[in-house]
């Protein structure tokens, strides 16, 4: 669109009157731009240097500086949806939609305003679309990943993604942990800590039909994942009691302690164990009757 077609000065339209506060700037100190977001690149950065340069001069809060302020978020988008179509591929395979990652930029775009200094010298998008790459990365990073990993690992998993890709092409080989390390200048520890948790950045519904299952090709219905991975731990039903047994331990006498480590932890007989101690058999037994007596009515007092 033609500059002259977009701009109408001065600030207000034919025929209308825009009162203004008692010593507050004017928006007529700018031209008021129509249509702000259809303009041309050229166009867009010739206004944004007037609007830029103008903006520092207006005080925060009045009707003016706001105009400016969102005249220059529309004129800029443009520098928003260059940005954001770098990032396409990797919103739809992390199924966000592009009017979010569009909406993230769009907050980089805001702070680069706020933060652009004329007198610098430097061209505005040159800061701006740092800015604005800055904040859709920060937006993938903490948002896109399955499960919460420290941020240290979550750049690490671009750096062992980009070295696995380069030493593939060098050895026509998948790399060793040890050539990777070596690549990235790390430890074969950190390269293992990156990689475990590079598996965090995506996730799978357990209730999905086995790829395996679908591939044989039987006619039989797959089976979800669910149903393949893992079994009942035994031991697991046995932690609550270790936990509520624990202070009952804790509670008894040293000798009734040490008839109970000799019986269950060195699987010692009664009657070995009334040799060490000096004391018969049947003391032994009666001793651990009363013992276990004691814990089983603990262990099951609500």
């Amino acid at each position: 669109m033609p500059l002259s077609a977009a701009v109408i000065s001065p600030g207000r339209a034919p025929g209308r009157r825009t009162p203004v506060a008692q010593g507050e700037p004017s928006a007529e100190a700018l031209p008021r731009v129509e249509q702000a977001r259809e303009l041309s690149p050229a166009d867009a950065r010739e206004l944004s240097r007037l609007f830029l340069a103008r903006l520092r001069a207006l005080e925060e809060g009045t009707r003016a500086y706001q105009y400016a302020r969102n005249t220059l978020i529309e004129m800029n988008l443009s520098l928003v949806q260059y940005a954001a179509r770098r990032f396409r591929a990797r919103a739809a395979g992390g199924g966000i939609d592009m009017d979010d990652i569009v909406q993230v930029g769009t907050i980089g775009l805001i702070k680069a305003i706020d933060r652009y200094d004329p007198d610098r010298g430097v061209e505005f998008s040159t800061l701006a679309l740092p800015y604005i790459t800055g904040e859709i990365k920060r937006h993938f990073r903490d948002t896109t990943w399955a499960v919460h990993v420290p941020r240290r690992l979550q750049e690490m998993r671009t750096e062992l993604a980009k070295a696995q890709e380069a030493l593939t092409d060098a050895l026509n080989r998948a790399p060793t942990v040890r050539e990777v390390a070596g690549h990235l200048g790390l430890s074969e520890e950190e390269v293992i800590d990156g990689l475990v948790a590079a598996n965090g950045y995506t996730s799978g519904s357990l209730d999905l039909a086995c790829e395996a299952d679908e591939a044989q090709g039987t006619g039989r219905p797959a089976r979800a994942l669910a149903d393949k991975l893992g079994e009942t731990d035994p031991a697991m039903e046995l932690f609550e009691d270790f936990h509520t047994l624990a202070p009952l331990l804790r509670e008894l006498g040293a000798r009734d302690r040490l008839i109970l480590h000799m019986r269950f932890g060195q699987e010692k007989t009664q009657a070995e164990i009334g040799v060490e101690l000096g004391i018969s058999q049947m003391q032994v037994s009666r001793l651990l009757s009363r013992v276990l007596g004691r814990l089983r009515a603990g262990m099951l007092t609500p």
